[in-house]
């Protein structure tokens, strides 16, 4: 056994040396106006094995290294959709710098219509960096993705959407980390340049030892400029959802003035940098009039939860005054499942 287990290990190290190699040769090519898409295979002990698909675009001209990765949960559509249209549209001969663009980063959940999680491990890739190099497969993911593709990163964007089960109106976002003033004050200007209306930040408490956990905070962390986009909902390919992320790219992109296709920030952005959760306590069949984007007031009902036969077991008050910035929004519901998230704006 103990023989097999060092074989194995061995295994691990060589593919993950394979695996770096093969990225590094791509992005220190000195070649450019080029796009090459290459697949990082992954193998753990489980018996599980999966690949990272990545392209990389070169622009004519040197400058900054702008990452865009969609997909982290693979029933998020709206995310890889726009990324894949990114790809076909990006000229490389008007683009300064270099783009490296993840479509998909958790491809057994994509193919398997599976919400949040990696079915072959049953972990979260949102909640796994900054990940294990000898770990299950989605902790080898999120290793490979921290130490090369944020290690290499100037700028990380990672673009969600509502899951399956989730109603959201779309926002960007950024960390509020005082201890990178440079960073977080260009984090905020990509935002409020995004075209978004909703512009939301969150506080930033981790220490530089704790585990980031979240795959765009795993970049705040390692001193990155780094955002996300909030865009698409319930798990279905929305049209003008798709197109909001692309502008909401393309207007980054021409803020770093790494390409020239953007069409300005939002003429009324809304500002929000405080968020509260309702979560639930039981399981049961969830009820609700609200949708994402309804004002709620302090102690309003906003749903409520009912076993099998119709008894209520369960009801839900707003905390605070504020919008719903996304919620639960199908009948399913588990103890600890997130009902609303409330956001609203507080002064300093």
């Amino acid at each position: 056994m103990r023989r097999i287990l060092l074989s194995f290990l061995f295994f691990c190290i060589v593919q993950f040396v394979v695996a770096q190699n093969a990225f590094q040769k791509a992005f220190t090519s000195k070649t450019r106006s080029t796009k090459e898409n290459i697949r990082i295979e992954f193998y753990d002990d489980l018996g599980n094995s999966g690949h990272l698909p990545i392209s990389i675009i070169k622009g004519k001209l040197e400058g900054p290294v702008f990452t865009i990765v969609g997909g982290v949960h693979g029933y998020e559509y709206p995310p890889i959709i726009a990324t894949q249209k990114l790809l076909q549209e990006i000229k490389t001969e008007e683009l300064k710098g270099t783009l490296i663009i993840i479509p998909i980063a958790n491809i057994a959940s994509f193919y398997t219509r599976t919400p949040f999680i990696n079915p072959q491990d049953q972990k979260n890739l949102n909640n796994a960096f900054p990940g294990k190099k000898n770990g299950s497969i989605t902790e080898q993911i999120a290793y490979f993705m921290t130490t090369n593709i944020i290690a290499s990163s100037d700028v990380f964007l990672d673009v969600h959407g509502g899951d399956a089960c989730e109603d959201l109106i779309p926002f960007v976002c950024y960390y509020n980390n005082k201890k990178k003033p440079e960073q977080t004050a260009i984090a905020k200007k990509l935002s409020e340049n995004s075209g978004f209306e909703y512009v939301v930040s969150y506080p930033y408490t981790i220490s530089d030892t704790e585990p980031a956990k979240y795959t765009f905070k795993q970049a705040v962390q390692d001193g990155k400029t780094a955002l996300s986009i909030e865009c698409g909902k319930l798990g279905n390919v929305q049209k003008e959802n798709v197109n909001l992320i692309k502008k909401g790219v393309y207007n980054m992109l021409e803020t770093m003035n790494m390409y020239s296709n953007g069409s300005g920030p939002h003429k009324n952005i809304i500002y929000r940098n405080s968020q509260t959760y309702i979560r639930s306590s039981v399981n049961g069949i969830f009820h609700s009039d609200y949708k994402a984007g309804d004002k709620v007031n302090t102690n309003d009902v906003v749903g409520y939860t009912t076993d099998e036969f119709g008894i209520v077991l369960e009801e839900y008050r707003s905390s605070n005054d504020g919008i719903i910035l996304y919620m639960l929004a199908t009948p399913p519901i588990n103890s600890d499942d997130t009902v609303m998230c409330i956001s609203t704006y507080l002064e300093d």
